[in-house]
């Protein structure tokens, strides 16, 4: 990640973004259960709004040092050293997995479907895969300069996750700036 880019995505701003602008879009009427696992947490933005609304948070972050600090801001919910196309959990385990703003830094399409189908295993029949991810411009692509930047193709999205398994999906742009998916096993 580049410094402007890791300035923002730890800020106070962008955590403010987060809380108000793309969660309760994403999970308004969405009920994510017991045992929720959040992928890609970078500077935990979500996982602060999650912490408190779920019984049970599992984090999995590829970042060492970013993993480090969400252990030590959040003692109550777990914070795994990973990676979300190789998750080192057993299938089915989770009622519900969530990922925000964080897919287009998964380095290809082969990966980023590596991760839908991780999803998908972990998941408990009836669980559900949701979240957002920014949509691509030119002034994003700018911004992610010398970072890894993989835009998700909103229209390509649904198939891609009913490839990884998931039956119920919909995916939508609620904003220029950002699309949200909710798909079910």
């Amino acid at each position: 990640m580049n410094d402007e880019h890791a300035r923002l995505c730890s800020s106070q701003e962008w955590a403010d973004y987060i809380a108000a602008e793309v969660l309760p879009v994403v999970l308004t009427g969405l009920s994510l259960g017991d045992e929720v696992l959040e992928i890609g947490p970078g500077y935990g933005a979500a996982t602060r709004v999650l912490a408190d609304a779920v019984p049970s948070l599992t984090t999995v972050e590829l970042d060492d040092r970013l993993a480090d600090a969400l252990a030590a801001a959040h003692p109550g919910i777990a914070v795994v050293h990973g990676s979300g196309d190789a998750l080192p959990f057993a299938d089915g385990r989770f009622s519900a997995v969530v990922c925000f703003t964080m897919l287009h830094h998964v380095d290809s399409p082969s990966r980023q479907d590596a991760l839908f189908a991780q999803a998908h295993r972990v998941l408990c029949p009836g669980g559900v895969f949701a979240g957002s991810d920014s949509t691509a411009t030119e002034g994003r692509r700018a911004f992610h300069a010398d970072d890894t930047y993989v835009p998700i193709d909103p229209d390509l999205l649904p198939d891609r996750l009913r490839s990884a398994g998931f039956a119920e999906v919909d995916v939508t742009v609620p904003d220029p700036e950002f699309l949200t998916f909710v798909a079910r096993t």
